[in-house]
């Protein structure tokens, strides 16, 4: 017998509440009495719940969680490698290096060299690769998060539980994340962004999140491959190479990225993302 929509949207938002405890608080271990209380399960049902609705386990998704911070604390910091192992949860460099090489295809010694924010962009990401592209308009569910980009994965996660568990997410379904704020300009703790994806109008939505209407833009497009952490420095040649020779004027939409595959069926090398960023009409 099928479980009525009303359950599922239910169990989901349950789930949530746990998936933004671990994410609130990436140096802990919760129990799994702990996480089961949090989303209102019992303990005995509580991780079959979990792995139905995400399609990982909690230790998988913390797991993923303190390896995005580790990969961000590589190109942002020069702390050890010891030190971010430890914060990443491994008691040493070996097993840390081992389950980032697992889940990146690169060693973090390596990584940090490659990624390096201020290192010179490769001679094949030039910049014909931006076009100007007219995007549809779009009807969005949003998820508000306040604080470090490098933290939209749990948040788009609670968002793909919520709509997965509504039959939401078709092979239709566009995902985007709208990113008003410059990281270089407003502290890390007030910077705003929204996890969103494409829903039919009129679809109910669960406390906390907000509909957003994009019109049709005209846009300049970049497409990116590699891991997220890495946009950062993406964005800095779009806007301090690309934009002022370009003739162009930023738009009054802020810039926002769509994310065109699956990041937990891919490895991080092969994530594609497009950052598109709204122009004003030509006269």
């Amino acid at each position: 017998m099928p479980i009525k929509t009303g359950t599922l949207t239910h169990h989901s938002a349950r789930i949530a509440r746990a998936m933004a405890h671990l994410a609130a608080h990436p140096d802990r271990t919760p129990s799994l009495e702990e996480l089961a209380d949090i989303a209102a399960f019992s303990p005995w049902h509580f991780h079959r719940a979990y792995r139905s609705l995400t399609g990982e386990t909690p230790a998988e998704t913390l797991a993923r969680i303190r390896l995005s911070r580790a990969a961000a604390a590589l190109i942002k910091s020069e702390a050890p490698l010891t030190r971010i192992a430890a914060q990443a949860g491994y008691g040493s460099v070996a097993a840390f290096t081992r389950a980032f090489r697992e889940a990146l295809g690169i060693s973090p010694g390596a990584y940090r060299t490659r990624t390096a924010i201020g290192a010179a962009i490769p001679e094949e990401e030039s910049m014909q690769e931006i076009i100007i592209v007219q995007t549809p308009a779009m009807h969005l569910a949003a998820l508000p998060h306040r604080g470090s980009f490098d933290a939209m994965g749990p948040v788009f996660d609670q968002l793909s539980a919520w709509a997965g568990a509504r039959g939401l997410i078709t092979a239709e379904t566009r995902f985007i994340g709208i990113y008003p704020d410059d990281p270089h300009s407003v502290p890390e703790a007030e910077l705003r962004s929204q996890a969103a994806l494409t829903v039919p109008p009129g679809t109910p939505l669960a406390p906390g999140m907000e509909v957003v209407e994009l019109p049709a833009l005209r846009c300049a497009r970049l497409r990116y491959q590699g891991p997220y952490v890495e946009l950062e420095a993406i964005y800095d040649r779009l806007y301090g190479e690309w934009l002022p020779q370009s003739g162009e004027e930023p738009g009054l939409y802020p810039v926002f990225e769509e994310y065109l595959n699956d990041c937990r069926s891919l490895p991080p090398s092969e994530w594609l993302t497009d950052i598109l960023l709204p122009l004003r009409p030509r006269a």
